[in-house]
């Protein structure tokens, strides 16, 4: 099948419509049209639903969308294996991870600590849960990490780290002021966590809900550095990565509050797409180098427990 077929579907299913996919590819919107009719007669069958609106996929197009971009993204390998062109390896991340830890992992492959022939043309891709999720799912990302949900993963995934949450707040919160926190003290404040599905939600879920049974929670949508600004601003405390906080904490712009009881660390992991050609080996040496960064050591796991 003529993977350009495949480009404009994908086009139209990422744009929202015909016209918008035209405009993105760069094609006339007759062109566009005229290869989706060839994809849909040599498919037999309709994949998508048009309308003043725009475009929609039937359930033909949804099943076929993520076969189309494995694909292309074989096409583009192919492509790069026959130049000889390093392998491109498209990687997510949470942003708490891509904060302070990720950057220094990617440099390291880059500046050739995994070896010489371990290099790739790697595209990142920072986000919450759900949309990494989703990318992941769709076939648009080939590896991710992200601390550990609790969830039944599917398909190849291995722990590379792991990391301590901390309770933060203001300086000038009254919090700050108290040498331990009781769950009872924090049940007069505010709780800040990020939209469904990031990190600070997760981990609220998992380790802070016996100890913030009654409290209130507020939802900031948004970034982690509006959930950080917030917080530094005396809105509330927060429940975090220490990974998401080590430079607002070494500044001064936020405390840590001391718990009656601790906090387990979490898990970062990694899950990954098999069968990935030449960014296979890439990919095992970014893990390597994930490994070899772990925020919290073996050792000092031990040491703190």
């Amino acid at each position: 099948m003529d993977t350009r077929y495949l480009r404009a579907f994908v086009a139209v299913a990422d744009q929202g419509g015909i016209s918008a996919a035209a405009q993105w590819l760069g094609y006339a919107q007759s062109s566009v049209s005229a290869q989706l009719k060839r994809l849909e007669s040599g498919l037999a069958t309709n994949v998508l639903v048009r309308g003043s609106k725009g475009a929609t996929l039937t359930e033909a197009g949804r099943r076929l969308l993520p076969l189309a971009r494995e694909a292309l993204e074989l096409e583009e390998r192919m492509r790069r294996a026959a130049l000889g062109e390093r392998p491109r390896l498209r990687v997510g991340a949470q942003e708490s991870l891509a904060h302070a830890w990720m950057p220094d992992v990617l440099a390291a492959l880059e500046y050739g600590a995994a070896g010489p022939d371990a290099g790739a043309d790697v595209d990142l891709t920072v986000g919450v849960r759900s949309r990494l999720d989703r990318a992941f799912e769709a076939g648009e990302l080939d590896l991710v990490f992200q601390y550990d949900s609790g969830r039944r993963a599917l398909g190849p995934h291995t722990v590379v780290g792991h990391d301590n949450t901390v309770l933060v707040a203001a300086p000038s919160h009254p919090l700050a002021r108290q040498q331990v926190c009781t769950p009872e003290q924090m049940l007069a404040y505010e709780f800040l966590v990020s939209e469904p599905g990031c990190t600070s939600e997760m981990l609220v879920d998992r380790f802070g809900r016996d100890l913030l049974a009654g409290a209130q929670l507020t939802m900031v949508t948004g970034s982690l550095s509006a959930l950080l600004r917030l917080t530094g601003h005396g809105r509330g405390v927060s429940l975090l990565p220490e990974l998401a906080v080590t430079r607002e904490l070494e500044s001064g712009e936020l405390v840590e509050l001391r718990l009656t009881e601790s906090l387990r660390p979490v898990s970062i992991v990694a899950h990954w797409h098999p069968r990935l050609g030449l960014a296979e080996r890439p990919l095992r040496a970014l893990l390597d180098i994930a490994r070899r960064a772990d925020p919290l050591p073996e050792t000092t796991r031990r040491m703190a427990s």
